[in-house]
């Protein structure tokens, strides 16, 4: 008989061949030929035959280009007689095709009709527990290995698999226990158990695995290096780091772009990152990830002008981000205030129609919400299909620290309806809230809540949010009152907190005091001082603040520059007090001196005591006009459309008198300026400012 596979006529005999596995295997390449074939296998009764059937069946559940598992369960369901072969083909198929529900049915099913699983039947429906995170029916499948183990001719694969399921599962320790009682080890079972270090982060029994191995004098294969490298970026472990480094150099591993791109990584994140850059340079191709992994590492290094810069770079070299760059480059807009190239960001996302992932999604709340947008980091929230408490807690921070307390504590308490636990962060986040909007007794409350409601242990941070909460308000006696009952020892925050409070409600009794601790607590550090200086200047005591200033002198401690940031097509500027390196320097210097007189004319009165103690009577209201944000309003006004929103990154608390001229420039020039300083953010409009001169 003649039957037609695909277009090619086939010379079928009567009798199959005596390889019926290689006929089929080759001949079936679409769902068309097995059909034919399997319709000549009924008509001959060949099908009954297991060495015929079983290659029928695996064709169709693992082999097709487009395996079709209604129909191999088909074909199954007809067999008279399945052997374990024949089920460990279809327990393959449901575990690959992403129905590992099916695989482990099957497999009860084939224990309760009696037949004997073997060791090919075994690893499937394991791999089915691990995705399932099925630990009860992993361990009764682990049981019948154990009954079968003595008539298996290899254990090796079965045992590889139970490492992998009690690894997925969480239970680490199970996992080593059977990777200790394996007789041999491959190089392949020595990986299955590194990375189950790896999924569950135990990254010191990592580090520690891999020594074992050096030690007995194992190969390792690049797979194994990838995972010690995680591990040593998430210790800190840069002494191994490198050997693996100088062993890649030196065994000419580099074009491994996956090795290189994990030796980025790990340099990175323990705090080499020009190492790392110097790494990815001489990488002959950068995918994704290599990207990816670099713009990270600058993102955490704290470095985000470099990290956008290299962003930039990459779009340059036509590679298309992944999530991963994108919550970096989210991250780095964020610290920046660099909206435009966030908002790019965000409309890439739209573009490619890429899901709005929790991770992405929180990353563009917390992006939104830095940058003072808070409408838009609402409306980001709403749009998520799905939300973890970390999205809740982006949110209340960040509606937090832009004045917006009561909707922030609207949104924490629309979080605990939704059944949604809070953390010790999202306290942080309610703490703040109630603090930058005056809220006592609301804070009090959930102080209070914290333990009493969710078992939560106030950290030092917690207690930080209460002095300020207090301090804010004048409550200084409470609030040092409050510090020397702590039952835990109040760190240096702590007390520069209750300082920066005295200098706001001129309490100069506690403010010596809180300095003292302060002191003794860390090196000297320049921005304690000014802030008992300047409480000195602003109740008249010059001499004691000049004497405080000429002590910095003495113990040479110089203090932290100012510098604002100001992002305008998509480049972020950066200013410095009194400088003039900017390339428009000269024009930004003409535009400020024509806004000084301006908002002086609308009733804006230099605060001279913000000024520079050194600086002459007759300097001092030049050096308050050129403090970094005034520079960047400036440079804002000249640069920018009519009526478009000025913003504005500092890289400290905004002094009062800045604070009294954006109210006017705002009114004057009919802008509104969003300014976030070391604290919080201040919306400038009409006069009025957001945290109602509260800060």
């Amino acid at each position: 008989m003649v039957i037609t596979l695909s277009s090619f006529p086939i010379q079928i005999s009567p009798f199959f061949p005596e390889n019926p596995k290689t006929f089929i295997l080759e001949q079936c390449k679409t769902i068309k030929d097995l059909k034919q074939v399997h319709a000549h296998l009924i008509k001959t009764r060949l099908l009954h035959r297991p060495a015929v059937a079983e290659p029928l069946l695996e064709s169709a559940a693992l082999l097709l280009p487009v395996p079709t598992l209604d129909y191999a369960l088909s074909i199954f369901s007809n067999l008279e007689n399945p052997d374990p072969s024949a089920y460990a083909i279809m327990i393959r198929g449901f575990t690959k095709l992403q129905s590992p529900e099916k695989s482990i049915l099957l497999f009860r099913q084939m224990i309760e009709h009696s037949v004997r699983p073997d060791e090919f039947t075994f690893p499937g429906v394991i791999k089915a527990c691990s995705k399932l995170k099925a630990l009860k029916e992993g361990e009764q499948v682990h049981a019948h290995v154990v009954k079968l183990m003595d008539t298996f001719g290899s254990r090796e694969f079965v045992e590889n698999s139970l490492v992998h399921m009690y690894a997925c599962c969480g239970y680490i320790d199970l996992a080593r226990k059977v990777f200790d009682g394996m007789s041999e080890r491959s190089d392949v079972t020595w990986s299955s158990m590194l990375s189950g270090y790896v999924r569950c982060g135990h990254w010191e029994a990592v580090v520690g695995l891999f020594k074992e191995k050096l030690k007995l004098g194992i190969r390792f294969n690049e797979s194994t290096l990838i995972s010690v490298l995680m591990a040593c970026g998430r210790l800190g472990d840069l002494e191994l780091g490198e050997w693996i480094y100088n062993y890649v150099i030196e065994n000419g591993l580099i074009r491994n772009g996956s090795l290189m791109t994990s030796l980025v990584d790990m340099y990175a994140k323990c705090g080499r990152v020009d190492t790392a850059f110097d790494v990815f340079d001489k990488m002959s191709k950068k995918d994704v990830v290599a990207w990816s992994a670099m713009i990270s590492g600058y993102s955490r290094s704290n470095k985000p002008k470099e990290a956008l810069a290299l962003f930039q770079e990459m779009q340059n070299s036509k590679v298309e981000p992944n999530e991963v760059t994108m919550v970096s480059v989210l991250s780095s807009c964020a610290v920046l205030g660099a909206l435009q190239t966030g908002e790019w960001v965000h409309s890439y996302i739209k573009k490619k129609k890429l899901k709005l992932t929790i991770n992405l999604g929180t990353s563009l709340v917390d992006f939104y919400a830095k940058c003072g947008c808070v409408e838009r980091a609402i409306e980001v929230f709403s749009e998520m299909p799905s939300k973890n408490i970390w999205t809740w807690t982006a949110l209340i921070q960040g509606l937090a620290s832009n004045g917006r307390g009561q909707t922030s504590l609207s949104f924490y308490n629309s979080m605990l309806r939704e059944k949604i636990e809070p953390n010790d962060v999202t306290f942080i986040g309610v703490l703040s809230a109630c603090s930058h909007a005056g809220l006592v007794d609301e804070g009090r409350s959930h102080f209070i809540s914290m333990k009493r409601d969710f078992g939560i242990e106030p950290r030092i941070e917690h207690y930080g949010c209460m002095v300020d909460m207090l301090g804010r308000v004048g409550l200084i006696e409470e609030a040092y009152g409050f510090i020397k009952n702590m039952p835990i020892k109040p760190n240096v925050v702590i007390w520069r907190t209750l300082l920066a409070s005295c200098k706001v409600h001129k309490n100069v009794e506690i403010g010596e005091e809180a300095l003292k601790h302060v002191v003794r607590l860390e090196p000297a550090h320049s921005g304690d001082y000014i802030l008992l200086s300047n409480l000195y200047a602003s109740i008249g005591r010059l001499e004691d603040a000049t004497k405080l200033r000429n002590e910095m002198k003495i113990l040479g401690i110089k203090k932290n520059p100012g510098f604002s940031y100001i992002e305008l097509d998509g480049i972020v500027h950066e200013f410095l007090a009194e400088d003039n390196v900017h390339p428009q320097s000269l024009e930004i210097y003409k535009a400020l001196e024509r806004m000084m007189e301006k908002i002086k004319m609308a009733g804006y009165e230099p605060d001279k005591v913000q000024a520079r103690l050194e600086a002459d009577e007759d300097d001092k209201e030049g050096s308050i006009s050129h403090h970094s944000e005034k520079l960047a309003i400036a440079f804002g006004l000249i640069r920018s459309t009519p009526g478009d929103t000025i913003r504005i990154s500092k890289n400290l608390r905004i002094c009062m008198d800045c604070h009294n001229a954006m109210k006017i420039v705002s009114k004057v020039y009919g802008r509104e300026i969003v300014i976030r300083d070391r604290n919080r953010f201040h919306h400038f409009k009409d006069g009025l400012c957001s945290c109602g001169d509260f800060w």
